[in-house]
């Protein structure tokens, strides 16, 4: 820690902008890009003419701040205080993230959902593989959701619908990779056909992103906007460790059976901070439409205190790889043209300030407001792409060892012995 650092925390005093950026190595408007995202919180001087930041927290992102690759075939080891975990599924580069090596924008263009999930469970491509759900699994899981009460949020129908599903396999806690495969094969398709029709439901040999689109919204699709969905189910397939990834892998390190899996991930995608953050973004940019100035909407957000929804990400210094490839498929789309625009005059807008970048929850809400599509349906777009990440992550983790992401705890209560209450 440097000494102003160190005198600050013996002084209680918090930390300048200016000796936060010197402590972490950045200049003073990239600490401001840091509280954007999250990662660090202001608090506003008495005269209000600055910041002032915790010291201990500004420590802990110095530390941790690094996202160090771990060495191959790393086990459950330790870098800056946090697990890192082998994986052979994806690599995020500094500009570029990648599927068993291969360039996941590329794999985007050239192929569909279902055959990009196969190739992350399997590492063979079959083209056109297509994912049917068994009747006996989508009629339970229809009748579950649909006594779910009306306000019911997209993942609490795919939540209850995998529960259903599992209910009605009693092969589910068979744990080899070709039973864990012909359920990942089922389960996915049984998610979507478990989830209500807002629109004409098509064939059931059709590709995924088809039998999803009518489940979202009742606008007819254009091949377009199908290859704008499939695009962004491919996108979202895996982006190694995040949250829900991590409580997957929990889970199925203790041999849970995939559809618990996938439950876990759930519970863990649900949170404001991971899946639901697309619906913030959707609500802005709606706004900015209604409006008609993204700049003025941006402006309310930063008068109040909050950060911009759909920008910036901690895991890319500049732009986020999935939104450049999801704006491409958008601009193919001409009812997208308005809320592209809007999209990229918040990102204008903020730049001025902050150099932060349009993530994936922004693209995908230039896909779900033009579209006619509810706030909520890019958390459903979000989980039913991960869905197959999860899978392929949990396959890693059944050839593991059992158990072995037992972290110890740190007890901070009070020393025994202690009188009996």
């Amino acid at each position: 820690m440097t000494d102003e650092g160190e005198g600050a925390q013996r002084q209680g005093r918090r930390l300048t902008t200016r000796e936060a950026a010197d402590r972490l190595g950045v200049k003073p408007e990239t600490v401001y890009a840091y509280v954007s995202r999250g990662l660090l919180t202001s608090r506003r001087t008495s005269g209000g003419r600055g910041s002032t930041f915790d010291p201990k927290e500004v420590e802990a992102l110095a530390r941790h701040g690094r996202r160090d690759q771990p060495a191959p075939g790393a086990d459950a080891v330790s870098t800056g205080g946090a697990p890192a975990i082998g994986t052979g599924i994806t690599l995020i580069g500094r500009d570029r993230f990648y599927y068993r090596g291969v360039d996941a924008t590329e794999l985007t263009r050239r192929y569909g959902y279902e055959e990009v999930a196969e190739w992350l469970w399997t590492g063979t491509m079959t083209p056109g593989i297509r994912f049917s759900a068994p009747e006996e699994a989508l009629a339970a899981a229809r009748r579950a959701v649909a006594a779910l009460p009306p306000h019911s949020g997209p993942t609490d129908r795919l939540r209850v619908a995998a529960v259903a599903a599992a209910a009605a396999d009693p092969l589910r806690f068979d744990l080899s990779e070709t039973t864990v495969l012909a359920t990942a094969r089922s389960l996915i398709p049984t998610l979507v056909g478990a989830l209500p029709l807002a629109g004409r439901a098509p064939g059931p040999r059709t590709e995924l992103a088809q039998r999803l689109w009518p489940r979202l919204t009742d606008t007819p699709d254009t091949k377009a906007s199908v290859r704008a969905l499939n695009g962004a189910l491919v996108l979202l397939i895996d982006h190694d460790l995040a949250a829900s990834t991590l409580a997957a892998r929990v889970a199925a390190s203790a041999r849970a059976h995939p559809y618990a899996v996938v439950s876990a991930g759930l519970g863990a995608l649900e949170g404001p901070l991971h899946g639901a953050a697309s619906g913030l973004a959707h609500r802005m940019l709606a706004e900015a439409l209604e409006r008609g100035s993204a700049a003025a909407v941006v402006a309310d957000h930063l008068r109040a205190g909050r950060r911009v929804p759909g920008l910036g990400h901690r895991l890319y210094p500049g732009e986020d790889p999935r939104a450049q490839a999801l704006f491409t498929l958008l601009e193919e789309m001409p009812r997208a043209a308005r809320a592209l625009e809007a999209a990229r005059e918040v990102e204008a807008t903020t730049a001025r300030h902050v150099p932060l970048h349009a993530n994936v929850d922004l693209a995908l809400a230039v896909l779900t407001v033009s579209t006619g599509m509810p706030p909520e349906a890019g958390e459903t777009v979000f989980a039913v792409a991960r869905t197959a990440g999860w899978i392929a992550h949990a396959l890693e983790e059944y050839a593991e060892r059992p158990l072995r992401m037992r972290p110890s705890g740190r007890y901070r209560g009070p020393r025994p012995p202690q009188p009996l209450p």
